[in-house]
């Protein structure tokens, strides 16, 4: 019995994923070789959603996605719960679905139990397979010339761990890797490219291996006696005339759907529609490696279950997320989402010398966040809300760097930095694209690009001091393929033409970058044709439904089919459209010895912010809140 649901955009539920299940099981397409990869909802039509009211009836539609006896690329099943039918859609054998917990358990079998590997591990005095452990890589871009065109393939990698405990990323087993054809079943070869001594140092990092720690710092209670200030209905979140539902996805993680300050609409859908790891060393280990974590994996598949007082502090509202396993059991992630309020400093102040008031007035921001980890690394996603209309996302980087045993004559110090007495860590990148539908006080939006420039001199500016701020109106799809420049302060606006504030002048949000970097593989190379979304910064499309993936729909052994090079490749207007931006942010990390043994977080995102959407200081009139007598 599947409990009543009130809105279309309702996370699935338990009762629903199973429902799923049965009914595909008993289709013609199910066989004894049949595994999931992921079940997700198929969201309704932005018609529907637009023109939906409480009461009105809706139906749900699941995509339920895996892999059969069928030697190609997988099943993608489009299942109506409500009229129990299905469509199912085959995956040509150019890209694979999304990797499942098998894959990589049945990869780690295969390895252990070959006789090359086991060769391979006993020249470095290993014998005892329990004390190995493989971590499993995605096998496409640089494929090993043994899996055949089709065919769906892992990479693995090992270490050695002495007790069970351990820090398995401390003692890297340099020179092996592993090619598993999954297709086949088989492993295909054991490259070996030469034996190093293993590291020593077992690097453990839990707090019963540290030889001291440092005093308690003192605790810092978060209460909020009057209760929190937000309300949840079901997913819908509202806060401070903020409204936004949520929900995560199994490869993008956190989405924001139908966000609005005041009931004024903001953006229609925002999500991580992709990442990518590419590296930057020649190391053998490492030089093939550019993992799309976000699809390859599931961004959202691998979120963690969020633990109070650590993962999140304060007064918290957890959601949690029903997904399904391989072998069709319904999979639950308690916790997987955390909702809470911060004190975020000074919202605005000013003291005055000459009688007029001093005043001063406190920010907060509303947190909507996950953490998800992919192997060695651990990735959390926050989106924040302020008071001021402003909205932030953020990917706070931390987990484990990628590693090698040192060797003086193979690596390049300017590649494959020092970060302890017998280790390396190979300087890569980590980019995330961010998909924004646009929605901004209704309508059709543009796309426009502000920078400063200098005035020229002349008898104007004969000092030579004078600046302006100029925009540009990107009309097309080409066009709209953007790099940042902080030299000339560049930021992107979004505007509604139609709606104008109380100066006559058209609403506007802007998006302002961070620090960050672009792919910096040639463009030609194979991580830059599978992640095309990292050659630039800023893209912007047109809405197109089932445009949702930047590094296409099935990035598993693919070649970049349906990325966003390919979305953009017929230039399409966008001079005044239902608007989509494509946002690609990061970091180029370059490792450290503080990175050792876990790396401290880091981190990268991106600010939207109102530009004439209000009249003044939508903070203007918060209440004074500061006086000693509220703070006893």
């Amino acid at each position: 019995m599947i409990s009543k649901l009130e809105h279309p955009l309702e996370m699935l539920s338990t009762e629903e994923i199973s429902l799923a299940y049965e009914i595909y099981k008993s289709s013609e397409g199910y066989d004894n070789a049949t595994h999931f990869s992921q079940i997700s909802l198929v969201e309704p039509t932005k018609e529907f959603l637009k023109d939906f009211k409480t009461g009105d009836p809706f139906e749900r539609e699941v995509k339920l996605i895996g892999r059969d006896s069928v030697l190609d690329g997988g099943f993608v099943a489009t299942i109506n719960l409500t009229n129990k039918t299905l469509n199912v859609e085959r995956v040509s054998n150019s890209a694979q679905v999304q990797y499942t917990v098998q894959d990589i358990f049945t990869a780690m079998t295969l390895l252990k139990e070959h006789p090359d590997y086991q060769v391979a591990m006993k020249k470095r005095g290993i014998t005892d397979m329990e004390k190995v452990q493989i971590d499993p890589w995605p096998a496409g871009g640089i494929v090993h010339e043994n899996i055949k065109q089709g065919h769906r393939a892992l990479k693995g990698i090992s270490f050695f761990k002495e007790d069970a405990g351990d820090n398995p990323y401390a003692k890297p087993i340099n020179g092996v890797i592993g090619h598993v054809d999954l297709t086949l079943g088989e492993v295909v070869c054991v490259e070996d490219h030469g034996v190093d001594p293993i590291p020593e140092a077992k690097s453990n990092y839990d707090a019963a291996s540290q030889t001291i720690l440092r005093d308690e710092p003192k605790e810092i209670k978060i209460t909020q006696p009057d209760g929190v200030g937000f309300s949840v209905d079901r997913n819908k979140i509202s806060w401070e005339g903020w409204d936004v539902r949520v929900s995560l996805t199994p490869d993008e993680g956190v989405v924001l759907h139908e966000l609005s300050l005041n009931d004024r609409p903001i953006l229609f859908r925002a999500a991580m529609s992709d990442m990518v790891v590419p590296y930057g060393s020649a190391d053998p280990m490492h030089s093939w490696k550019a993992v799309h974590d976000g699809t390859e994996y599931g961004f959202g598949r691998m979120s963690n279950s969020l633990s109070l007082g650590c993962d999140c502090l304060g007064e918290i509202h957890y959601f949690n997320s029903s997904g399904i396993s391989f072998d069709g059991s319904v999979e639950v992630i308690e916790n997987a989402i955390c909702l809470h309020e911060e004190d975020y400093g000074i919202q605005w102040k000013h003291n005055d010398g000459m009688g007029a008031p001093n005043e001063v007035r406190r920010s907060r921001r509303l947190v909507i966040s996950s953490i998800s980890t992919i192997g060695n690394y651990d990735y959390g996603l926050f989106w924040y809300l302020y008071l001021d209309g402003t909205i932030e996302a953020e990917v706070k980087l931390t987990g484990i760097v990628g590693i090698s045993s040192y060797n003086e004559e193979k690596h390049n110090p300017n590649q494959d930095l020092r970060i302890s007495k017998e280790l390396v860590s190979p300087v890569h990148q980590h980019l995330f694209c961010m998909r924004l539908d646009w929605n901004l006080d209704g309508g059709n939006n543009q796309l426009f690009e502000s920078e400063i420039e200098l005035m020229p001199d002349d008898d104007n500016n004969p000092h030579g001091m004078q600046f302006q701020s100029v925009s540009t109106h990107l009309k097309t799809e080409h066009e709209a393929k953007r790099d940042i420049s902080p030299a000339t302060s560049r930021v992107w606006k979004v505007v509604n033409p139609k709606k104008k504030n109380g100066m006559g002048l058209p609403v506007a949000y802007k998006l302002l970058p961070g620090n960050t970097p672009k792919m910096l593989a040639r463009d030609d190379s194979p991580p830059a044709k599978r992640a095309s979304f990292g050659k630039h910064n800023l893209w912007g499309t047109p809405f197109n439904d089932g445009e949702y993936a930047a590094g296409g729909a099935n990035s598993v052994m693919h070649s970049g089919e349906g990325g966003l090079e390919d979305i953009t490749s017929g230039d399409r207007d966008i001079s005044n459209c239902d608007l989509v931006t494509w946002y690609t942010f990061g970091v180029t990390h370059v490792p450290r010895p503080e990175d050792w043994p876990v790396m401290p977080v880091e981190y990268c995102g991106f600010h939207l912010i109102p530009v004439g959407f209000f009249d003044e200081n939508p903070t203007i009139n918060l209440p004074p809140n500061c006086s000693s007598d509220k703070n006893k």
